[in-house]
């Protein structure tokens, strides 16, 4: 927990000295255009909550650069436990915001799980999740995997090499054990379409019957592991391999203890990652503080890009200290700065495997928030059809654009971003066009969900109920 307090003293002095009628020089205050034109903040002592992955950087960078305070908001922040310990404490209150997985929003506001209306005005990258497996495990699936004219693998490396692995453990009776952060995760949805693009079933839930461990007719078994735990847990032996995001996928790598195979770059480029979630009544009793705290968090985003990610050695700096990530620089450097390393040794180029803001990586697009309920309808976590609308009408609700746009429109305003780093908010419709870099060549336009669900050769379709 760590917060600025003099700072916060001094400001508190200076609302004080107003109430009572003193002068204050406008330098003493400094008071810009846009505090005026955007209102005080109703709330500006704050305390948000994350999780040690290198995605939470934006939060990082916005109290360390003085983001926060440009907006006249006094933050705490504070790492959680785990991810359900972090949405409790914005649904009960302890937390006024926090570094989210971008489905727990949505499986909060469509009751799967916890229910609760929460929100999000910002999305926080793009990327940043690897998929990694246990020496042994790496070792046998090594000779089905293409080979280079180096010797090195060819990528992106697909589950199909898995698949014979798997094969043998289960006909040996052996469960195939996998982990992933938490059910309505990137990482989880992730690996089970890296694992299904392969022909590997990861298994369905079923929740209308009481069964929300997702492996019915699962070949691999995933469950749930915190990101930090992962190395450790893979190698005790538990499980044979995980999808978590950085730098727990490095760490395996600089303690030789797994491989990561691929990242989720390789199985849907630029793909949706956290958000930074509030609660709907956060939103609506603090309409200033809410667009306020979004305003740091761009720029902090897009400091966190500028110049081809000049910025990022500092940012890793700043990541490693323990209060925050708390790996080591050259663990987190070591995606952070625009490289991946899979094999000890096979570090290979990925300018993109961490976007913070290129690609317009901050606006919630509905198509991101409609992916992720495809993905809950396709493994069973909705149990019935849904109509194309219903799908379109809970991205709306969580993904709050208007929020984005009056946040980024005032940066336009105060000249802090130019408008030609934004979407074009005259001609947007929020949501992105048809993509077609998934690992099994399949396009995903989110204007019509129902249709994409029908594509997946393993999965739930419509009409289809366990």
């Amino acid at each position: 927990m760590f917060a600025k307090p003099f700072k916060k003293i001094n400001k508190k002095l200076c609302h004080a000295l107003i109430a009572g009628s003193y002068l204050i020089s406008s330098s003493l205050l400094s008071l810009t255009a846009h505090a005026i034109e955007l209102g005080e903040p109703e709330k500006d002592e704050l305390t948000f909550g994350f999780i040690k992955l290198t995605d939470m950087a934006p939060i990082a960078i916005a109290y360390e650069n003085g983001y926060f305070e440009d907006e006249g908001l006094y933050v705490t922040i504070e790492a959680q436990a785990n991810w359900k310990v972090l949405l409790d404490g914005v649904i009960d209150g302890r937390l006024d915001g926090a570094h989210m997985l971008a489905g727990q929003p949505i499986a909060a506001t469509i009751g799967y799980g916890t229910k609760a209306e929460i929100i999000t005005p910002f999305s926080m990258d793009l990327n940043g999740n690897g998929i990694t497996v246990s020496n042994e495990i790496w070792q046998q699936m090594k000779p089905n995997i293409p080979k280079m004219a180096d010797g090195r693998p060819v990528h992106p490396i697909k589950a199909d090499s898995l698949k014979p692995v798997i094969e043998k453990y289960i006909a040996a009776g052996k469960p195939f054990n996998m982990g992933m952060v938490f059910p309505v995760s990137t990482h989880n949805y992730e690996l089970r379409y890296w694992l299904a693009a392969g022909g590997i079933h990861p298994g369905f839930y079923a929740p209308h019957k009481g069964d929300t461990s997702g492996k019915i007719d699962a070949k691999a078994l995933l469950s749930v592991t915190p990101p930090p735990q992962m190395p450790a847990t893979l190698e005790a032996g538990t499980i044979y391999g995980y999808c978590v995001g950085e730098p727990w996928n490095q760490q395996a790598v600089f303690k030789g203890i797994g491989v990561p195979v691929v990242t989720d770059y390789e199985i849907w480029k630029n793909n949706p990652e956290k958000v930074f979630g509030i609660s709907k009544t956060f939103s609506e009793k603090y309409p200033n503080t809410t667009v306020r705290l979004t305003r740091a968090l761009i720029r902090a985003a897009k400091w966190l890009d500028d110049n081809n990610n000049a910025n990022r050695p500092a940012a890793v700096k700043i990541l490693s200290q323990s209060n925050y990530v708390g790996a080591d620089y050259d663990v987190i450097a070591n995606s952070m700065t625009g490289t991946f390393e899979y094999e000890k040794g096979d570090k290979r180029s990925v300018p993109d495997f961490n976007v913070f803001f290129r690609h317009n990586a901050t606006f919630p697009y509905y198509s991101d928030a409609i992916w992720y309920l495809t993905q809950m309808r396709r493994w069973g976590q909705i149990s019935e059809d849904k109509p194309d609308s219903w799908y379109k009408d809970i991205a709306k609700k969580v993904y709050r654009q208007d929020i984005y746009i009056a946040a980024a429109k005032s940066l336009i305003a105060d000249k802090l971003i130019s408008e030609n780093e934004f979407p074009n908010f005259e001609t947007e419709d929020g949501y992105r066009g048809p993509q077609t870099h998934f690992i099994d060549n399949l396009v995903y336009d989110g204007t019509q969900p129902n249709a994409y669900i029908n594509k997946f050769k393993i999965g739930l379709k419509t009409g289809d109920k366990l």
